[in-house]
């Protein structure tokens, strides 16, 4: 899906512990509400375990020349591709809690679309080498914008010979119609 105009720069892999982590936060949560201390013998005696791994295998973040794609979920599937040029900024959370896990959540903000100016905010849970991962969105998203402020000579010959292409590609089929007009 990437395709050649947009190539894989890195894939992310995920630290195992967010198996863990998410274990005990919803065990947690289970804690606090009426309900979830019903559920608390099902969760801790197998259910938390599977879910939290399924949950760790559905994550997935790509990043592209032109877009940073993250998916995650288990029941909601939530699959995002952001434009890295309407990426805002990018921070890090790392509470005491997620420390002791050995964990850092990336968080991105993105200008949204509309006339209030809109963020929308993304989080990803529990990336290995996040800082160096952040540090080559950043990189990309500088050499994609200087491309769109300075595009060099050999972008411009590309875009040449893709409409030249397409153009004879068109005179074909416009000649293929034409023979087709008069056979009838």
């Amino acid at each position: 899906m990437n395709g050649i105009d947009n190539p894989l720069i890195k894939k992310a892999t995920f630290d195992p512990a967010v198996k863990t982590y998410i274990f005990f936060v919803v065990l947690f949560y289970l804690l606090i509400s009426v309900i979830g201390i019903v559920l608390i013998p099902f969760w801790i005696l197998g259910l938390g375990q599977w879910l939290s791994s399924k949950f760790y295998h559905t994550l997935s973040c790509e990043l592209t020349q032109r877009h940073l794609k993250f998916g995650a979920g288990i029941l909601f599937q939530v699959e995002k591709t952001i434009p890295l040029e309407n990426i805002q900024d990018l921070s890090f959370i790392g509470g005491p809690v997620l420390r002791s896990f050995g964990l850092t959540i990336l968080k991105l903000e993105t200008a949204g679309g509309g006339g209030h100016q809109q963020q929308n905010l993304m989080k990803i849970i529990g990336m290995d080498d996040s800082h160096a991962f952040k540090n080559l969105i950043l990189e990309q998203r500088e050499k994609l914008k200087h491309q769109f402020v300075n595009p060099t000579a050999s972008s411009i010959g590309n875009e040449i010979t893709l409409l030249e292409g397409i153009k004879a590609e068109l005179t074909e089929i416009k000649t293929w119609l034409q023979q087709q007009k008069l056979n009838t």
